[in-house]
């Protein structure tokens, strides 16, 4: 679904046939591509173990990289301090001597990456330019910046400035480590899922009137031991009367269902439907019940991965980065999205592609050997730009820049969405975070949201 009526995105790996003439035939997407009847899930000699997937992988990996460097441009890439983007520039650096890389630096603030990515850079002898941002730079972007994205959401700010920041630095080609958390269990839901499951099963064991009367009970007691907004989506799975098939929507959203029941109105329609009755498109829901369906048949590192590449990383992250590059006509390419490569890591079980307590054992296995220590034995780090701290502004005054126009935006919703917000519930997420009982991504997003809709639905 998109946030405009009767207009639907075709789902990944789906074609549709559109009859000439129109003979008044429902056009219905088919799937041609289909993950477990891959080569690789029907291999019967696939790896077993981390170190022979491992020794597999490597060639793999080469291959991915040499093949995306064929361009009859430069060809740079992104590179951050994460263990992805350093695994693509430790290989295209072999194959390619002096290609050009760059990173976003933010001086002075915590986020700022750029002197260990310049450490690598200077490792794998790659010609590197840093970019420095600061939020004036920020404030200046917003406007393009969310005029680029085809649907909101709170990543496609931060790829819109990655993608400016890469033409700024001449590239016209760059690749990119995205689908490396995906594949290699980098995301804090491969370890958060597994546990929500656990809440669920006892839940189900459990009356629906205790689980309704403990609930915030369980909330108070989770808070002593994780952030609020995890404490909540607890909560909202030990309750268990929410539609959502599996705990992993539960790690992934950000609100829970109660919770955006006090931001949005009942006013949202599940399908399209034709004259003839029949749905036309798979809903949002349907989608992620037949994910969730397809994730169940596998192992649970595999399964969770599963998840996370037919929903966050299809309908956000590929699809931000594909439109807001094409803003800034700069074409990036996903080496770890190969094709052959993601059958391969996706086909594996859970013995091959993880060891306890290690972060992207399988990567680190296979590429390790090219990189810095400090890269491989880190602590996952997520590429996010300051918005914790511009969003509250210096502590002196009401804030800065940034802070005054979310502050703004999110008093008054947009022409197009007020029947569909409940204004009081959005100023109130900006107040819980200002109080610090949310995280900046909550009213961040509905920022965007706001935006997107007063710059594309106009009234």
């Amino acid at each position: 679904m998109t946030l405009v009526e009767n207009v639907f995105s075709l789902p990944p790996g789906h074609s549709i046939l559109l009859h000439v003439p129109e003979r008044r035939r429902t056009p219905r997407p088919r799937p041609w591509w289909d993950q477990q009847h891959s080569p690789a899930a029907q291999d019967p000699k696939k790896p077993r173990d981390l170190a022979s997937a491992a020794r597999a992988l490597r060639p793999m990996l080469e291959d991915a990289v040499r093949t995306h460097l064929v361009a009859d441009v430069p060809v740079g890439l992104f590179l951050s301090s994460g263990l992805d983007s350093g695994a693509i520039a430790a290989l295209a650096a072999r194959e390619q001597a002096g290609i050009h890389s760059f990173t976003l630096a933010f001086p002075g603030t915590p986020y700022d990456e750029a002197p260990l990515t310049r450490r690598v850079a200077e490792q794998l002898k790659t010609r590197h330019k840093e970019v420095p941002l600061g939020e004036a730079a920020i404030v200046a972007h917003l406007e393009t910046a969310v005029g680029a994205l085809d649907q909101p959401t709170m990543d496609g700010i931060n790829t819109y400035l990655v993608s400016w920041a890469a033409r700024e630095a001449g590239l016209k080609v760059a690749l990119s480590g995205l689908g490396g958390d995906e594949l290699f269990a980098g995301y804090k839901t491969f370890a958060d899922v597994p546990r929500l499951r656990r809440v669920a099963a006892f839940a189900r064991a459990m009356p629906a009137w205790l689980r309704r009367a403990t609930a915030p009970l369980a909330e108070r007691l989770r808070a002593l031991f994780a952030p609020p907004d995890a404490a909540r989506k607890a909560a909202a799975v030990w309750r268990g009367t929410q539609p959502l098939p599996d705990a992993y929507f539960f790690a992934r959203a950000l609100f829970p269902p109660a919770e955006l029941a006090r931001i949005t109105a009942p006013r949202f329609r599940p399908s399209a439907v034709a004259e003839d009755g029949t749905t036309l498109l798979p809903t949002w829901l349907g989608w992620l019940e037949r994910a969730s369906g397809e994730a169940s048949k596998m192992q649970t590192a595999a399964g969770i991965g599963w998840l996370e590449l037919r929903t966050y990383m299809a309908s956000t992250l590929l699809r931000d980065t594909d439109s807001v590059s094409m803003a800034r006509s700069l074409e990036v390419r996903v080496p770890l999205l190969d094709t052959p490569l993601v059958e391969f890591v996706m086909a594996l079980p859970d013995a091959a592609r993880s060891r306890k307590g290690a972060q992207k054992a399988l990567l680190v296995q296979a590429i390790g050997d090219l990189l810095p220590h400090e890269i491989t034995a880190q602590r996952k780090r997520t590429f996010t730009l300051p918005w914790e701290q511009w969003l509250r502004g210096p502590r002196s005054d009401r804030g800065g820049p940034l802070r005054e126009r979310v502050e703004a935006s999110l008093a008054e919703p947009a022409p197009a969405l007020r029947e569909y917000v409940r204004s009081e519930g959005v100023r109130a997420v900006w107040k819980v975070f200002l109080a610090g009982g949310t995280s900046w991504s909550r009213p961040w997003a509905l920022y965007v949201l706001n935006e997107w809709c007063r710059k594309h639905l106009g009234a």
